[in-house]
């Protein structure tokens, strides 16, 4: 049974009054991929009376009016997505479609969805508590640079007037401020929830907490804004993170409380067996459903969190670099329920997280005395202290692969080939040719010069190339044509025009024509971004190029599809520029090479196999 969405689901509950109403960004789905979902199934375990209201009309509060005034609160999130992401494509044009509403229609969400609705419910009634969080809200918790309005903008929790943010995984700290707001306690006096940011007129200062450069300073500086971000980025583990303040003048201050702990393996497959229905709501059949669903509906989640650290990745400053899994019992439950559906043909599209491939902390001593602060796990080659194994994957793979009814099980959530190839015992590349690869493999070697990796905190390219002989040559022991298709982006900090002829050379010479490729998107909440805006590495407080010119930034995408006709004359421009013409009869004339493990093959065999190429096949 789907939670209500309207006064008359209230009435059919015998519901006079819900103590939350949960706004979203998002059409409702009720499917543990929505953040929607698992927040108001885990409060109803715990009792609550939670209604959703799923993409309100926000040019008044009227929608908003919608339950009546709740008894505890509003809970407000965004979407799945950032709303600017959502709405903007990376060049700032108005996207056309959003997988997150009916019919894939857009223009269903605002722009900045938590500043309005947190606005709007303010309206609706006043004095009712709003508790802000989500993706949107996690990222942009402190003083953050907005690359749509290319400026330093203020705490989220400020704009949107809310009460309380709630960063990260949310479950433990919400049910820790829905019992606080349930017994009683006011919401300005919430102010000791880990996971949580609040605003103060004054802050006690003692040895657990630490100062950020004021609100007023990475406003100017760009230097104070990266000192402020490689700060926040220290101290976002459980364990050893301090608690931050952001001035805001001498009379205001954003104080946010270090992370909550991560969810343990039991409180996984607890919160993944609530009883959600695992559909979309069937208000929007007649509107064609909700696109973004149709990938997830038959895939499995298996962890959280993630410590590849990469740089222009926002996971490790939403969900954190401590790993953790749900058991092998919790998820193949979860397939035998998946093949009771009646539209299930067979195949479970992804058993993974953030990286499939990731089941367990890094190392025992991030569960004693957390995460490093000043190291990373795996760049610039994995630590020492690692624990490699694939062992648990595997057999939960096994698991759901035997499961009646199931044929076959991909990994389309990625998997990260340099902790791959770091493993000594090599069953895991065999078994995932053998049995997980549904023609093509998607990895994202990203880019192929070594100092942009660098920036990247992705590994040197030579561990890719040994990962793709080591992939052909297992390909090839099973009789399988399966191919790697390769992600990269273009226009990363770093990464000047002499790099994206590096790269474009490496695709000449591999035989790679890549289906995907993302210029660089400055999101909040990234290493990367604050590079972008700041022309600084954090990190190291080094001077970082960065391609900002519209122009560049075109001539570093044209040249990673230096083989499409339209992108030719870009290309030519390009190493024009770079004074390499030499290369132009080399990327412009004759056709592609490669090993027979690149999608530009498969295409070729494809044709030949048709009839439609009579060209020799290829050893």
């Amino acid at each position: 049974m789907f939670l209500p969405i309207s006064k008359q689901d209230m009435k059919e509950r015998g519901w006079a009054q819900v103590d939350f109403v949960l706004v979203t960004g998002d059409a409702y789905v009720d499917h543990h991929s929505f953040g929607t979902a698992i927040l108001s199934r885990l409060l109803e375990r715990f009792g609550y009376r939670v209604a959703i209201l799923a993409q309100p009309s926000y040019t008044s509060p009227e929608d908003f009016c919608r339950f009546g005034r709740p008894r505890l609160g509003f809970l407000i999130n965004g979407g799945v997505v950032d709303s600017m992401v959502n709405n903007y494509s990376v060049f700032k044009h108005r996207r056309k479609v959003d997988e997150y509403s009916p019919g894939g229609k857009a223009g269903r969400r605002p722009n900045r969805a938590v500043i309005v609705y947190a606005n709007r419910a303010r309206e609706a009634y006043k004095g009712v508590p709003i508790i802000i969080g989500g993706l949107e809200a996690s990222l942009r918790r402190m003083g953050h640079y907005d690359y749509w309005d290319d400026k330093v903008r203020r705490s989220i929790l400020l704009d949107a007037r809310a009460d309380l943010l709630i960063y990260g995984m949310g479950e433990r700290a919400l049910l820790q401020v829905a019992e606080a707001l349930d017994s009683g306690i006011e919401v300005k006096d919430i102010t000791w929830i880990p996971g949580t940011c609040y605003h103060a007129p004054a802050y006690d200062l003692d040895d657990r907490t630490r100062v950020l450069p004021s609100f007023e300073e990475i406003s100017l500086s760009r230097e104070a804004y990266a000192r402020s971000f490689a700060m926040q980025f220290r101290e976002n583990d459980p364990i050893n993170g301090l608690r931050l303040v952001e001035p805001y003048g001498t009379q205001s201050f954003v104080i946010q409380n270090p992370p909550q702990p991560p969810l343990e393996r039991q409180e996984l497959d607890d919160l993944y067996a609530l009883p959600f229905e695992n559909e979309v709501h069937p208000v929007y059949e007649k509107q064609g459903g909700i696109p973004a669903f149709r990938e997830v509906k038959f895939s499995i989640v298996s962890n959280r969190g993630c410590f590849g650290d990469c740089s222009f990745c926002a996971l490790t400053y939403h969900q954190g670099r401590q790993v953790r899994s749900r058991s092998k019992e919790s998820i193949v439950e979860e397939a035998v329920k998946l093949t009771g559906k009646p539209d299930f043909k067979g195949y479970i599209h992804d058993v993974g997280g953030p990286t499939a491939n990731f089941r367990h902390p890094a190392c025992q001593q991030q569960l004693k005395h957390g995460v490093c602060k000043h190291k990373q796990c795996l760049w610039p080659k994995p630590c020492r202290n690692m624990q490699i194994d694939h062992s648990d994957y595997m057999d939960v793979l096994r698991a759901v692969r035997h499961v009646p009814g199931v044929k076959k099980v991909f990994i389309r959530s990625g998997i990260r080939y340099d902790y791959l190839m770091a493993d000594k015992d090599h069953r895991f590349l065999k078994e995932l040719c053998a049995h997980h690869v549904s023609g093509t493999l998607k990895v994202a070697p990203e880019h192929a010069s070594d100092r942009v990796l660098d920036y990247m905190g992705k590994p040197g390219i030579d561990v890719f190339n040994r990962f793709a002989e080591a992939y052909r040559k297992e390909n090839e022991r099973l009789g399988k044509k399966q191919y790697l298709i390769p992600y990269l982006i273009s226009s990363h900090p770093g990464s000047t025009l002499e790099d994206a002829v590096e790269l474009a050379l490496f695709l000449k010479e591999y035989g790679f024509v890549p289906d995907q490729v993302q210029d660089f998107y400055p999101t909040p909440g990234t290493l990367a971004t604050a590079m972008y805006h700041t022309g600084l590495d954090p990190r190291t407080m080094e001077p970082v190029y960065v391609a900002k010119d519209l122009k560049e930034k075109q001539y570093q995408r044209a040249l990673i599809h230096y083989h499409k006709p339209e992108n030719h004359r870009l290309v030519q421009e390009a190493l024009t520029a770079v004074g390499r013409e030499d290369l132009i009869p080399v990327l412009l004339g004759g056709h592609h090479t490669g090993h027979g493990k690149d999608r530009h093959r498969q295409k070729l065999e494809s044709r030949k196999h048709r009839g439609q190429n009579r060209r020799r096949k290829r050893p």
